[in-house]
């Protein structure tokens, strides 16, 4: 990971190197293999993150009608707005697994609960994987309580709650704003059913910064709107996604501007990475949306090319078919003047105010081989801007979903 200092008006907010979700003080994590993910890396699927003083919390969760156990029962604990830990795991995703299912995740709470000293309600709970069948709880029970808690135990929570990802998706960052000192971490998992309206995906966020409940549900959902509600891999979401932030306030006041700026920036970096782990992924496409008649229009342009299958195809072929990129621009349903529209790919302009443009073939070719290619489009209607991430699509990408369970 790169160190880098981005200032911010009167904030300076500095990557931490190896930094995890358990950066910020007073929070501890820690993993073990119990057998749950045949594909876990280095074995590991079960976790724990806990905070050692009481957190304030807030979660976004999957936009599906269909539900998990541990989304409906980590749902109905946030209501206090108050958690203490979470336990993940990998492997089985705890969804459709019968009228055992929620029984099973609160029997995941109380497990944890009992090694960390906690009420079972002040316990949160997250699965991912195989949809349809019922948690190991033999093997769950017999492994919680020898998870060894420590403060560097958030890269092993990383990697607990990978399924298809291929890396361990990590960042904290340090804040120093108006004579005080606070940091936000977090660990994020997802590399295909990404889309979208929160994306498939688990992600803990924890910060040591004093913050007020309702401002931090509101900070939030700000930044996830422009992180993980900006990505597309597949199209496809699941009853699992979580993103969960907790705030235990052993650090400083956070300026409000500081902190949503410092949260967007660990949100972003962990989408992006999401994306680029895409399933079968060989490229990061990021699609730079201006001039829209208002930002939500430049959003939905942004979210439709780059979720286009047949974009995605073209850039993971190095195609340079640009007009895929016009006809999702058509479908998205938002106010478009074709003679006032730009469009440009990498370094190269290919459309201007509607008219095409002679390009170097060659050299489009080359810009699309990139390992991060960029789409820039100006609809010149308005104000409004948008960026959204997403990946190519490739064969591995099939091979990869037509063997999930075999």
């Amino acid at each position: 990971m790169e160190c880098g200092i981005v200032w911010i008006m009167a904030a300076e907010i500095e990557t931490i190197p190896e930094g995890t979700v358990t950066s910020p003080e007073g929070f501890l994590a820690g993993a073990i293999s119990a057998g749950i993910n045949k594909n876990a890396t280095d074995k590991l699927d079960l976790a724990v993150l806990f905070s050692e003083a009481p957190c304030v919390a807030a979660a976004l969760f999957t936009a599906s009608r269909l539900k998990s156990a541990p989304v409906i029962l980590s749902q109905q604990r946030l209501k206090r707005r108050k958690a203490g830990a979470v336990v993940a795991n990998s492997g089985c995703a705890n969804a459709f697994a019968g009228e055992g299912g929620l029984d099973d995740a609160a029997e995941m709470a109380e497990l944890a609960a009992e090694g960390i000293g906690l009420s079972p309600e002040e316990v949160l709970v997250a699965s991912t994987g195989v949809i349809g069948e019922p948690l190991p709880m033999k093997r769950i029970r017999g492994s919680l309580g020898q998870i060894i808690l420590s403060r560097d135990g958030g890269h092993e929570l990383a990697r607990a709650i990978m399924t298809t990802d291929t890396i361990a998706k990590e960042t904290a960052v340090k804040v120093r704003a108006g004579g005080s000192q606070f940091a936000i971490g977090g660990v994020a998992k997802g590399s295909g059913m990404i889309h979208p309206n929160l994306a498939t995906l688990l992600c803990f966020i924890t910060t040591d910064a004093v913050v007020e409940e309702d401002f931090l549900k509101k900070a939030l959902k700000k930044a996830v709107d422009e992180s993980f509600n900006m990505i597309s891999i597949d199209g496809d979401t699941s009853p699992n996604d979580m993103v969960l932030i907790m705030a235990n306030g052993l650090g400083g006041n956070a300026p409000a501007d500081a902190f949503e700026q410092a949260l967007e920036q660990v949100c972003v970096y962990l989408a992006k990475c999401v994306v680029r782990d895409g399933e079968g992924a060989t490229r990061l496409i990021e699609v730079t949306v201006s001039g829209a008649a208002s930002r939500l229009e430049a959003r939905r342009v942004a979210r439709a090319v780059v979720s286009s299958p047949l974009v995605k195809a073209a850039v993971h072929g190095a195609d340079p078919n640009w007009g895929r990129i016009v006809a999702a621009v058509g479908r998205s349903g938002v106010e478009v003047e074709e003679s006032k529209f730009d469009l440009a790919i990498g370094e190269i302009p290919v459309v201007k105010a509607g008219n095409p443009l002679p390009f170097d073939k060659r050299g489009l070719i080359q810009q699309l081989k990139r390992e991060e290619v960029s789409i820039s489009l100006n609809l010149n209607l308005g104000s409004g801007t948008a960026t959204a991430w997403g990946c190519d699509l490739s064969e591995e990408y099939v091979t990869i979903n037509s063997q999930y369970m075999t």
